[in-house]
């Protein structure tokens, strides 16, 4: 193998791949990138066993070939070499050797052989569909943050991405929870995505696809099958596992008859909680709502180091009411409503809460009380 490649479009598609290959790797291949030199173009190909990113760059292919190298190691190396620096990449075969050649630079990289590189396994996915990447991209910002990271309730470990119908309207719906918060968002269900089963993609997936999904602004084709789902962007393909497991009957938890609306600036609510929590303690982040007509006190006692108060002008006519919120999930929403304002549908202190963003986001979070 012989191919010469410029350093920035290299190192774009290093960045990439190594990024799903793990820091500590029992198995050695797993720490290695897959370089395939063919018809005029170098193919990148990582994995972790759940997941398989690959991507395609034209090159100059001198000699076609395959190896396996150390992604890190690579990145790093490529990362390093001055801006526009041309690289030549030739495999020893005697050796088993990937020579890199630089200007006045020459690295030798231990390798694998790339027979022994482990495939995932493509099955069939007869589900395929596109849609817009700020659309995917909405989804995923939306409701990630809420993705659960405890191991034992490992069908939290993702986002449940399924169809649903609703008010007439065919809609593709993506949910997370950790079980003290839940995110949920939607968009008008693509074309070709009708019958796809309800499906959870990992976490780890989700970030990955998320990155992606920050470079392109063009459309994302998805494809689905009952154990894998498959993101294809122009020159990028990553393919996933996804979570064998149940995700739990999330429309239950949603309130429906919470009659107490609250009406907040999202910028002045957050700065309030953000500057209470400060001294709250950092286990429970506890913050107590104090909602009255038209204002709303917040409130923080820490027996190790003191206690705090702020008040803020709201919208709100109903019964007054004490409640308690974690101060980390109240910024972690806020974080996400595109708007100028956010709507509290509280019912009481025992009770789950609603927030909506009334910009006009198909989102709504349920928020779990806190006794403080």
């Amino acid at each position: 193998m012989r191919t010469i490649i410029e350093k920035s479009a290299l190192l774009k598609a290093l960045n990439h791949v190594q990024s799903v290959v793990e820091r500590r790797n029992t198995i050695p291949i797993l720490s290695n990138v897959l370089l395939e030199a063919k018809s005029g173009t170098l193919a990148l190909t990582s994995t972790d066993l759940e997941i398989e990113m690959r991507e395609k760059i034209e090159a100059e292919v001198q000699q076609e070939g395959a190896v396996t190298a150390p992604a890190h190691m690579l990145y790093d190396i490529v990362r390093k070499l001055p801006d526009g620096a041309q690289i030549e990449l030739s495999l020893d075969t005697d050796a088993a050797r990937l020579n890199l050649i630089s200007g006045s630079s020459n690295f030798t990289l231990q390798t694998l052989p790339k027979d022994d590189f482990p495939a995932m396994s493509q099955d069939e996915m007869p589900i395929a569909f596109a849609l817009p990447g700020r659309d995917l991209s909405a989804l995923i910002d939306k409701t990630r943050f809420a993705i659960s990271s405890e191991e034992t309730r490992y069908y939290l470990n993702g986002i449940y991405l399924h169809t649903v119908e609703e008010g007439g309207q065919a809609l593709l719906r993506a949910v997370a929870t950790d079980g003290h918060r839940l995110a949920q968002a939607q968009i008008t269900q693509p074309v070709g995505a009708s019958g796809m089963p309800a499906i959870i993609v990992p976490k780890k997936t989700v970030n990955e696809t998320q990155k992606l999904l920050e470079e392109s602004d063009g459309e994302v084709s998805v494809q689905i099958s009952e154990t894998r789902i498959n993101f294809a962007f122009d020159t990028i393909v990553l393919t996933s596992k996804l979570i064998d497991g149940k995700f739990p009957d999330y429309t239950r938890v949603i309130p429906t008859n919470n009659d107490k609306q609250l009406v907040v600036d999202v910028r002045s609510f957050s700065q309030s909680v953000d500057r209470v929590s400060a001294i709250s303690n950092e286990k429970s982040r506890a913050v107590k709502l104090m909602v009255e007509t038209d204002r709303l006190t917040f409130s923080v006692s820490n027996p190790d180091s003191g206690s705090a108060t702020d008040e803020l002008a709201v919208g709100y006519t109903s019964t007054p009411l004490e409640i308690g919120f974690n101060a980390r999930y109240l910024l972690d929403i806020m974080g996400q409503v595109d708007g100028e304002t956010a709507t509290f549908e509280l019912a009481d202190a025992g009770s789950p809460t609603i927030v909506r963003d009334p910009s006009g986001s198909n989102a709504l979070y349920v928020l779990m009380p806190m006794r403080v």
